[in-house]
């Protein structure tokens, strides 16, 4: 690493070191947040769009990490799990705001294996897997009672608690980066933003104006 008097070898803060990878220096950041940041710190606004090209977005929780990509868990029957269905494309925004710090990630998506769903699935509270079967996520909801009705039968059905397995329209996606982009906050605009692209399967950086 080639870092002096706080900066990298780019010029910028040392914070955004001189790695190769931008996933080893996303769980850096990540880290950081995860001491910092009062309440979930694995919060993303996560952005499809659907057929007509109309662009969606929501906050949902980042739950695995690995070379190959970002996970995230939801119903696939969701309006999110049928855009990306249609267009294997999404987008990804972590904001810190405590660390004045921001990671945007775009890329191709694709499912997680079963093992990896049962796996997470599995590790969740009791609650929240017998939610994952009760509610029929972004469907219309006549009244909130029917859903709490449901959660009830869910919850005599698997009455055994180490024993509820999981949906099958219920898994995982990891958006496969080809774009990272890392932002740090500075005095009069003058922010720092450091932008990794896959070329040629590897990764290149570059610098990006405020």
């Amino acid at each position: 690493m080639n870092q002096k008097n706080g900066k990298n070898s780019l010029g910028l803060d040392s914070c955004f070191e001189d790695l190769e990878n931008p996933i080893d220096l996303f769980k850096k950041w990540f880290a950081k947040a995860k001491d910092n940041e009062i309440n979930d710190p694995n919060a993303l606004a996560l952005a499809t769009s659907d057929n007509t090209n109309q662009p969606s977005v929501r906050m949902v929780l980042l739950k695995g990490i690995t070379d190959k990509g970002f996970v995230f868990y939801t119903n696939f029957e969701s309006k999110k799990s049928k855009e990306i269905k249609n267009n294997q494309k999404a987008s990804m925004c972590f904001h810190w705001k405590s660390l004045r710090r921001q990671v945007r990630i775009s890329g191709k998506v694709e499912q997680v294996t079963n093992k990896e769903a049962d796996e997470y699935f599995n590790s969740r509270p009791y609650k929240n897997r017998i939610g994952a079967w009760a509610s029929s996520q972004s469907k219309v909801l006549d009244k909130r009672e029917n859903f709490l009705k449901k959660i009830n039968e869910f919850e005599k059905k698997y009455s055994d608690k180490n024993n509820v397995p999981r949906p099958p329209y219920w898994s995982g996606w990891r958006v496969l980066p080809s774009e990272i982009e890392f932002w740090l906050d500075a005095e009069g605009r003058v922010h720092e933003r450091l932008n990794y692209k896959i070329k040629s399967g590897k990764w290149i950086k570059e610098l990006l104006y405020p």
